[in-house]
């Protein structure tokens, strides 16, 4: 189970259950809202929706977790397809999905669209994921992208389930993003490290529309980095041509 504080505006949910699931583009080696390393978009990554991820912006405690997910149905469609083979895949909560649209929209006391409280949004087309991961039938319904599942969910620990456990170097978060990134190997078997929320910390609204995006974020730390960098480079320099 995935507890919060008493009064907390975040949702508990059971470490199984059912859910929704949609996909998004995320760019390869990205550094998405919990600050992983972007070495882990090289296996399948997901956004946990808002209010179960536990914070409006950057980290919260969803970061780092992983599920089995498992597809059930396309809903949205007449009559409802259901597959003829069983699809899952292991997924590691690198991102957020933000409260605003139809899937991601769930809160404490109310579902979303498809009568989930939690909705998954899968880093999907990726290098990691098959092509074909998502059944279809074009026969039937003249296209071959149902665009959101209802799923079954498991909570998992990350070692020896999800693909990525493979290389240490793979988890974990950015180092030259300090305190502004939580990327916890596995707080599903190691509680004590789930992450904070980032929210909480900082007084945000916990339905707040995220702001500044990660990739923005990044870049300013990216740049304050370089810029450092030449100072002190600059001054090696004045210092060396002074002493002669």
């Amino acid at each position: 189970m995935c507890r919060r504080r008493a009064g907390s505006p975040w949702i508990d949910y059971p470490d199984n259950g059912f859910a929704s699931m949609t996909h998004y583009t995320l760019p390869l080696d990205f550094i998405a809202s919990c600050g992983c390393v972007g070495s882990s978009t090289h296996y399948p990554t997901a956004a946990l929706s808002q209010m179960a991820y536990g914070s409006s912006t950057a980290f919260g405690p969803g970061c780092g977790r992983c599920f089995n997910l498992t597809l059930i149905n396309a809903f949205l469609v007449d009559p409802p397809f259901y597959p003829n083979v069983t699809k899952s895949i292991v997924v590691k909560v690198t991102d957020l999905c933000p409260k605003t649209g139809r899937w991601c929209s769930a809160s404490k006391d109310s579902v979303n669209d498809a009568g989930h409280q939690l909705n998954f949004d899968l880093a999907w087309p990726s290098s990691s994921i098959p092509d074909d991961f998502f059944p279809s039938d074009p026969s039937v319904y003249g296209f071959d992208d149902f665009g959101v599942w209802n799923i079954s969910y498991t909570s998992v620990p990350c070692e020896d389930s999800w693909a990525g456990s493979s290389n240490q170097s793979d988890f974990g978060a950015v180092n030259y993003l300090g305190s502004s990134v939580c990327c916890p190997t596995d707080p599903f078997t190691n509680t004590s490290s789930t992450c904070a929320s980032y929210s909480d910390l900082y007084g945000i609204p916990a339905d707040a529309t995220p702001g500044v995006s990660s990739f923005a974020i990044n870049a300013l730390y990216l740049s304050l980095d370089t810029l450092a960098t030449i100072i002190f480079s600059l001054s090696v320099q004045f210092s060396y041509f002074f002493a002669l």
